[in-house]
């Protein structure tokens, strides 16, 4: 796909096929520690509308279990601890799928760590975060193609506010891509990495996660998390050579300790350890590899401090 068709209208112009490649039965034998840091995770009826809309408008979803028995899949095959993530698409819901977050991970018993969501600019917003927290929830996620939320103003201010006071790391989906036609707003007009820089200036105490390597502005977002210590960012689909996305940057070209392991199970249309074979062939140093599977997830979202 052309770069001038992609800035017009997404990588998501038409649905994507499936891939149907083989999946494996455990993660890469060489892999001492895998954190995956992120998962979806929706009540039954929520996770139906989700699929039905990446039926008519993303790629067909692989697998398609309720949540309970996607955290068991990954654990029974090598993942070692699964951060799960939400977003509440109107005001109202998210006291109760915040509900349902704290209840799974009480269910996991330290191999969860469940994220908090609100609605930007629903009334009570902070307070409805913290009762989050206060029931178990390590942090906060946020997606601005399916909220149609600005990155500055009041709105979603009171949110960094709140996740600086708690020490709660926000997760925000936040990169242009995938843009698809189908949404209410147009990402490319809301995101962008310059708004990013501005916001992690402003909120220094604010820890946030840029999923999907900050598709489609990788280079910038390589170049950001090099000179800001409150930046991460997650490799989501970014490495698997699925999006039609140009500009991918070698991982041993990014800041080391600022790069997560992240594979968007289950909303994926490939093997669910596709990314992960694909990083055991960059055949990385010991080190970083470490850093990308496990260790830099554990220091983002207060592993072991949070269930």
């Amino acid at each position: 796909m052309e770069r001038t068709t992609l800035e017009k209208q997404g990588a998501l112009t038409s649905p994507l096929p499936a891939l149907n490649d083989p999946e494996g039965t455990s993660v890469p034998k060489r892999f001492n520690r895998v954190i995956d840091a992120h998962v979806h995770l929706f009540p039954p009826k929520l996770f139906k509308a989700v699929w039905t809309w990446f039926d008519q408008f993303g790629w067909p979803v692989r697998y398609r279990m309720d949540s309970q028995k996607l955290v068991k899949f990954l654990l029974a095959r090598g993942v070692d601890h699964v951060v799960g993530l939400q977003y509440a698409h109107k005001p109202g819901i998210a006291g109760d799928l915040n509900a349902y977050m704290a209840d799974l991970v009480k269910q996991f018993k330290g191999r969860l760590t469940g994220m908090a969501t609100v609605f930007p600019g629903e009334k009570g917003a902070a307070q409805i975060l913290k009762q989050g927290f206060d029931l178990g929830l390590g942090g906060v996620k946020l997606h601005v193609h399916v909220q149609c939320f600005e990155l500055t103003g009041n709105r979603i201010e009171e949110i960094y506010e709140c996740c600086s006071r708690y020490e709660k790391p926000l997760v925000i989906h936040a990169g242009r891509e995938p843009k698809s036609p189908s949404y209410s707003c147009d990402p490319h007009e809301l995101c962008e990495y310059r708004i990013i820089e501005k916001v992690i200036r402003q909120f220094p105490g604010l820890k946030v996660c840029v999923p999907h390597l900050g598709m489609d502005e990788l280079d910038q977002y390589a170049d950001l998390i090099e000179s800001h210590d409150n930046l991460w960012l997650d490799t989501s689909m970014a490495l698997t050579d699925y999006l039609p996305i140009e500009g991918r940057k070698d991982l041993s070209d990014y800041r080391s300790d600022r790069v997560m392991y992240g594979s968007d199970f289950p909303n994926i249309p490939f093997a669910w350890d596709r990314e992960l074979r694909l990083i055991e062939a960059l055949s990385l140093a010991p080190g970083r590899l470490e850093q990308l599977l496990w260790k830099n997830a554990v220091e983002f979202f207060n592993i072991g401090k949070v269930g």
